[in-house]
């Protein structure tokens, strides 16, 4: 899967007229090449994947990941570095330029002391932009891939069940969090040991629970506090940094209130929102373009006499966000293979804000769900 992946970069790269690619982006390098570290730029300690135009491949990495680079990374040769010894990283990058040589970078993803240091040994006049090369290689999924987001939409799913059976009257919102990241933890160590030979790659979630309640609840990225929770108000649970399963993330939102809905306006607004995601799902096939999907879901928005608060979703991956954006002004088109989150969102001044969304798969006809829990009113009143 991931030498297969690599030599098809290598092939469009050479057709770019590319003579060495670095690329930094750690899920681009995991994509590519299997490797992935828990540390990467958090610690000031670069990866960098190196391709050729000869079509050969190396990886400069820490020497502390050694054993985890020898055991995953998928490329011809691995050079590692140490803290504080010689010039670290940069060592070996002059041995791959020349001063003719065209070199493919993805600027925007890049840190900013490689780019640096790039920049200080080459003309930028050498540079060219690989992103949308890449980008449109990790849109369509393979296979494999699908497979993988088919088993995080499970994981996904024992986390919201989790968090639904944990939410009552009186709880903390972070003993919402603690049920919901052990349900996933053990979803995922269950899929990983049934179906997938990768002792290295953790089940646990790696993310802080969104969440929000009560008087917090138009707060769109809360994090699980302290906060105690009461009967008659609403509770939002978001699962767009926890489903993360063998690397591959999803969206995945839901609203529920607690015995009974204290107020009315709560549920108009709340239907409001069902019915602009549900919008957006009727437009949801190959062919239609990216931002069509979008203007579906923010006209039932605005008809209803509100602003959409933010676009109606995105592509999703091995990173939070990939390409597709559905937003107005993307006009990709949709096609099989795609991994979309469709959410829909309406946002009452700063008093309450509803939000559903769902992550999806298209096929050659529209599209497979892969996150699923009741949305009706009457089936998140707990």
């Amino acid at each position: 899967m991931f030498k297969n992946r690599l030599k098809n970069l290598q092939k469009k790269l050479n057709k770019a007229k590319i003579d060495v690619s670095f690329i930094t982006d750690e899920d681009s390098i995991y994509y590519f090449t299997g490797y992935h570290d828990y540390l990467h730029m958090e610690f000031g300690r670069p990866t960098i994947l190196i391709l050729c135009k000869d079509y050969s491949s190396y990886l400069i990495t820490p020497n502390m990941e050694k054993y985890m680079a020898e055991e995953a990374a998928r490329v011809d040769q691995i050079y590692f570095w140490n803290d504080g010894m010689g010039e670290e990283w940069r060592e070996k990058i002059p041995d791959f330029i020349f001063s003719d040589s065209k070199i493919g970078l993805e600027p925007n993803l890049m840190p900013p002391i490689v780019q640096n240091y790039l920049f200080e040994i080459i003309n930028k006049k050498q540079v060219e932009d690989i992103t949308p090369i890449i980008q449109e290689m990790r849109m369509i999924k393979s296979s494999e891939e699908l497979k993988i987001a088919r088993h995080a939409g499970e994981v996904a799913n024992a986390m919201m069940s989790a968090g639904r059976d944990a939410i009552k009257d009186g709880a903390f919102e972070y003993e919402i969090a603690l049920a919901t990241s052990s349900a996933g933890t053990i979803k995922a160590s269950e899929l990983l040991k049934k179906f997938y030979n990768e002792s290295s790659m953790s089940p646990n979630t790696q993310f802080l629970q969104i969440m929000a309640s009560g008087n917090q609840i138009s707060k769109p990225h809360h994090r699980a506090s302290t906060r105690k929770m009461n009967k008659g108000e609403p509770v939002f649970l978001c699962f767009c940094g926890m489903t993360n399963f063998n690397r591959f993330k999803l969206g995945f939102d839901r609203m529920f209130w607690i015995g009974h809905i204290e107020n009315k306006q709560q549920e108009m607004v709340y239907e409001i929102a069902l019915k602009s995601q549900a919008a957006a799902l009727e437009m949801l096939k190959p062919g239609v373009l990216a931002e069509e999907i979008h203007f579906s879901y923010a006209e039932i928005i605005r008809s209803a006499g509100y602003n959409y608060p933010f676009r109606c979703g995105r592509g999703t991956g091995y990173s939070f966000l990939e390409n597709p954006q559905i937003v107005s002004g993307d006009k990709t088109v949709i096609q099989p293979g795609m991994v979309l989150a469709i959410d829909g969102s309406v946002t009452l001044d700063n008093s309450f804000r509803a939000q559903v969304g769902d992550s999806y798969i298209v096929t050659e006809n529209g599209y497979e769900q892969l996150t699923s829990h009741p949305k009706s009113i009457e089936d998140i009143i707990i």
